[in-house]
């Protein structure tokens, strides 16, 4: 399958050269030149279905033209080594807990897909692949430790300094190897301009083959359409879904994950609405309101994962819809909270259920509760477990209350380190330069 520009001002290229680039030469974003649809006979039995059934049906839609079928399917049962559960809150809300993975948040999935499939194409090339990746939280941790020790791929983490929680700075700081976490003396949106940048620096892709590991790389975002369709049939498996049109809330901040969800929608998935439940970065939502898209700099609050002032794969979403206000304000609905009404949302469903939601999470919760009536049944993602904010979620629900996954106790005991940069691009790209 070919992929184009959503600038449109370049050629398309083949899935392999979307995946290596990364960001079309344009500075666009590469989309499939076509949805593959379903038939409707496949949702009749979807609850029959694992899990990793289930996603490599999924990527054959997108990747079985570019990849041969024992080898993706290979890459996909190797990715999904971890389920992603539907865990019942109220009677029409449930959450999809997708923070079972190896760093505990649902980047996971895209980031261990993108590696393997990374891998698979490089195979018996002599060429290093550097992987500039920026982070707001846990897509450093999760590309850190799908792209770790594999042969040929060096990993640079762009994170802004102090603006992300302690262990997902531990995550993606103690790995070493094959990655280098480089703190910038910024916020995200100049963390993600540096490596938007770089990838236009002419001379320096001569000397260096780059790729990135954001969602604005296809072989990231695409498979979290994978537990879009998991969590439809988890749910038709219990009955839930019988009468019931299905709502999705998904906590948005670069909206990779929520772009992925709207594929999910068009390859045929029975979503009636997705809500995207942003903090006091509100540049979607404002845009669903008003018609007006208007990036900004971003603000921190404490969901620092959606601290996104301008959300790149939003330039996906317009695409989809052909810059159509109108179609995507009919399937999109945007929500915003304030760090106050976060931790007030987290209080209410710890007394009230016993459920411990991080912070993204909880907004996600916070727009079903407000947008679904009875005929509808509501899914939130919970992105990543708690824990990876102890801080913040054990100062509204009391201390001791978090229980510290294995996992995230071992990262805390590794030896940190890090490499500070200026918010300049010539000095990540001198960085750079000394790396060929």
């Amino acid at each position: 399958m070919r992929y184009y520009s959503t600038n449109r001002n370049t050629p398309s290229v083949t899935l392999k050269e979307a995946v290596i680039k990364g960001l079309a030469s344009d500075k666009g974003l590469f989309m499939p030149e076509r949805i593959e649809k379903f038939e409707t006979d496949f949702f009749e039995n979807i609850q029959n279905l694992s899990f990793q059934e289930i996603a490599f049906e999924v990527a054959q839609k997108f990747f079985s033209e570019d990849v041969d079928e024992t080898s993706l399917k290979e890459i996909v049962y190797d990715t999904l080594q971890f389920d992603c559960p539907v865990v019942k809150i109220t009677e029409n809300i449930w959450s999809l807990e997708l923070f079972h993975g190896p760093t505990l948040a649902f980047k996971d999935v895209g980031a261990r897909f993108m590696a393997r499939l990374l891998n698979y194409f490089l195979f018996g090339n002599d060429n290093h692949v550097h992987v500039l990746v920026a982070t707001s939280g846990d897509t450093g941790s999760a590309v850190a430790n799908g792209f770790l020790g594999v042969e040929g791929i060096y990993v640079h983490v762009l994170y802004p300094k102090g603006k992300v929680s302690k262990i997902q700075e531990s995550q993606f700081t103690t790995p070493g190897q094959n990655i280098t976490a480089l703190e910038v003396d910024g916020t995200f949106d100049d963390c993600q301009h540096l490596v938007k940048t770089a990838f236009s620096d002419r001379e320096l892709n001569k000397k260096l083959l780059l790729t990135s590991a954001n969602s604005i790389n296809v072989a990231r975002f695409l498979p979290q359409a994978f537990y879009y369709f998991n969590a439809y049939a988890r749910l038709k498996d219990q009955g839930i879904l019988q009468n019931k049109e299905l709502v999705i809330s998904v906590p948005s901040g670069n909206f990779g994950n929520l772009t992925a969800g709207l594929f999910a929608r068009e390859m045929g998935l029975p979503v009636a609405h997705f809500l995207a439940a942003n903090n006091e970065n509100d540049v979607v939502y404002e845009y669903l309101k008003t018609g007006n898209y208007t990036p900004r700099p971003s603000v921190e609050t404490i969901a620092n994962a959606m601290d996104v002032g301008a959300p790149s794969n939003f330039a996906r979403i317009l695409d989809l819809y052909s810059h159509s206000h109108k179609k995507i304000s009919s399937v999109l609905k945007g929500f915003r909270y304030s760090d106050v009404q976060i931790r007030e949302t987290i209080k209410k469903i710890y007394s009230q259920f016993g459920y411990l939601c991080d912070p993204h999470g909880a907004c996600a919760y916070q727009a079903l509760e407000e947008f679904m009536n009875s005929g509808q049944a509501g899914v939130f993602f919970e992105t990543a477990h708690p824990a990876k904010f102890t801080e913040t979620v054990e100062a509204v629900v009391g201390e001791n209350n978090v229980p510290m996954p294995a996992k995230l106790a071992e990262f805390m005991m590794g030896e940190s380190k890090n490499v500070s940069l200026d918010n300049d691009f010539q000095s990540f790209r001198n960085y750079l330069l000394t790396k060929v």
